[in-house]
């Protein structure tokens, strides 16, 4: 992650009082910034390490800063005004992060239908729906492995075979949802699991996008490593979601 500078200084500034300019201000390199939730709601410690890392190093010339209760930029509705992404790592149970971060749930809401993008990884996608979450798709999530005909039933570290772009793909997995789409919902499903749901989409979300991923294809070699699984890169993976969030 970049060091703070003046544009983080001046960031600072805007959070202390006055409303920023919309659209949100590039950095003073003309970078886009996206920022990534590291706090109390995304644990283990990762999660959120791996979906900057991903964001600084993709193709798409992101200022990535780390957005969250103890980093220097807070969340709030000012700080979001600023960001063209947002992102919402995994890691932790629903209802406990929901509780942390419910007090944000309308200023989220309302950065991606102003035209912000939402990106959500395992527990940011379970966020994006409405039963807790921040009601950002045309539908709901729920656990995949108590869906029928689910290929993995235990909420253990592991890995799920998905069909990605219609190509099977392993990815590693740890009781991510699928997403219950509404009918004749607009939205473009980029994998399913075995069993036909969702595993990923994305979809227009007011003036906004949100792109959403059950699995983790974000998940560095040592993820697989420490829990004695087969490697699988799938990096690609990820940048196809980024890149169909981010295309206009």
């Amino acid at each position: 992650m970049p060091p703070p500078n003046g544009f983080l200084g001046s960031l600072r500034r805007l959070l202390g009082g006055g409303a920023p300019p919309t659209p949100p201000l590039p950095t003073p390199d003309g970078r886009r910034l996206a920022l990534v939730y590291r706090g109390p709601a995304a644990r283990p410690a990762g999660c959120s390490e791996a979906v900057a890392s991903l964001l600084s190093s993709g193709p798409w010339n992101l200022d990535v800063r780390y957005i969250g209760p103890h980093e220097d930029i807070p969340l709030s509705a000012t700080s979001l005004a600023h960001a063209h992404l947002y992102a919402q790592p995994g890691g932790g149970s629903l209802d406990p992060a929901y509780r942390r971060l419910r007090k944000h749930a309308d200023e989220i809401r309302d950065y991606v239908r102003g035209g912000g993008r939402y990106l959500g990884f395992c527990l940011g996608g379970y966020l994006a729906g409405d039963d807790p979450g921040f009601d950002l798709l045309p539908g709901d999530t729920d656990q995949y492995i108590v869906t029928p005909g689910a290929t993995i039933t235990h909420d253990g570290d592991t890995v799920v075979e998905t069909r990605w772009r219609g190509l099977p793909r392993t990815v590693y997995f740890q009781d991510g949802p699928h997403f219950l789409l509404d009918e004749g919902a607009d939205a473009t499903v980029l994998a399913t699991y075995p069993n036909g749901t969702v595993a990923a989409v994305v979809a227009p979300c007011g003036a906004g996008k949100v792109a959403v991923v059950g699995p983790h294809p974000e998940a560095t070699d040592d993820w697989f490593l420490d829990e004695g699984l087969p490697v699988h890169q799938t990096q690609d993976l990820a940048v196809d979601l980024v890149n169909e969030l981010l295309e206009d």
